[in-house]
């Protein structure tokens, strides 16, 4: 318990999901709460909307979860501004937690600075690492600023909850146990009314086609302004399509218009940490090695011996793509 705010305890995860399924940055937010709530001396929560979520509860149990808080109605069914704060705002207010952790998504972004308004706090965006401070147990927030050039660590000295949205694809995720339980908490006191919900959702449309999810990806094979023109892409899938893996861009080759964007790792597209990361061509703007340094392993191939790039690679290839590829694929085959 912090002396300076008695009444505030705990940390809290906004366990986030989509079609009654929890998002991939929820079990990382579990696993980076655990270690906090641990190291505080604290339990950890999550708190869960929706309509109809079956085992959803049980499941954060299983992932390191104490307490779950849940809200179940229709108007949570899909995700509003006004419904989803009012319900987590109304129990923080109630439950005082110390630290609220939300995931960066489209959600999570929207979400974070209605609750810190409502909650009358700070809200710190797009963390990248999170560390306790020894002397009081205060929130380190760190993440990156002036465009990925320098790492800003940031605190909340003055008001509680300590807020902060977490980047997917950074964290650890938790240790799943199985049968693992908890407390079910039910949020029965928060009347929600269909007059106070300003938005509605008419109707839900999916993007038809080929869809990536760079976060779950352990393997990634990724292309840059090196490549010379789009067409270089289908050499990569070819050893992404092989390593089983999924392929990748730098911003440079997206502004280029030879991808789209949701192919995009780096400071502006997404965070990624696969077991596996080849960066074909790709330079090694800061941007980009601050969206793809956190993977297990990386291998840097480029015609330029002092890109960047070679300075974070456990290994390094100086040579061109479209002769080395080809001779991994003839050793893979």
């Amino acid at each position: 318990m912090n002396k300076k705010f008695p009444d505030y305890n705990g940390v809290w995860v906004f366990a986030e999901q989509r079609d009654n399924k929890l998002m991939g940055v929820v079990y990382e937010l579990l696993g980076e709460g655990r270690k906090l709530a641990d190291e505080i001396g604290c339990e950890l929560s999550a708190i869960l909307l929706g309509e109809n979520l079956g085992t959803l509860a049980d499941e954060l149990f299983e992932y390191g979860a104490d307490n779950v808080y849940i809200k179940e109605s229709p108007l949570l069914k899909t995700y509003t501004t006004d419904a989803y704060s009012k319900v987590i705002g109304r129990a923080i207010e109630k439950y005082k937690p110390e630290i609220v952790l939300i995931g960066a998504t489209h959600i999570g972004r929207d979400l974070g600075p209605c609750l810190s308004v409502e909650a009358e706090t700070g809200l710190t965006a797009d963390c990248t690492k999170l560390e306790i401070d020894h002397e009081d147990k205060k929130i380190l927030q760190t993440r990156p600023a002036f465009g990925g050039n320098l790492m800003a660590t940031i605190i909340c000295p003055d008001t509680r909850p300590q807020m902060s949205t977490v980047r997917p694809g950074v964290m650890d995720k938790a240790v799943y146990k199985k049968g693992r339980k908890g407390k079910l908490v039910v949020l029965d006191d928060v009347e929600l009314k269909s007059e106070e919900i300003r938005t509605k959702v008419i109707d839900v449309c999916k993007k038809i086609g080929e869809t990536v999810s760079l976060t779950d990806a352990e393997v990634i094979v990724s292309g840059g302004k090196g490549l010379g023109n789009k067409e270089g892409f289908k050499l990569l899938k070819q050893l992404a399509d092989k390593l089983n893996g999924t392929i990748a861009a730098s911003r440079a080759a997206v502004d280029s218009g030879w991808i789209d964007h949701s192919y995009q790792v780096g400071q502006t597209g997404t965070t990624v940490k696969p077991k596996l990361y080849i960066a074909c061509g790709i330079f090694g703007a800061i941007q980009h090695i601050a969206g793809c340094k956190e993977s297990d392993m990386i291998i840097a191939i480029n015609t330029n011996e002092n890109a960047p790039i070679f300075e974070i690679a456990t290994y390094g290839i100086v040579g061109d793509l479209y002769k080395v590829i080809p001779a991994m694929l003839e050793e893979l085959n």
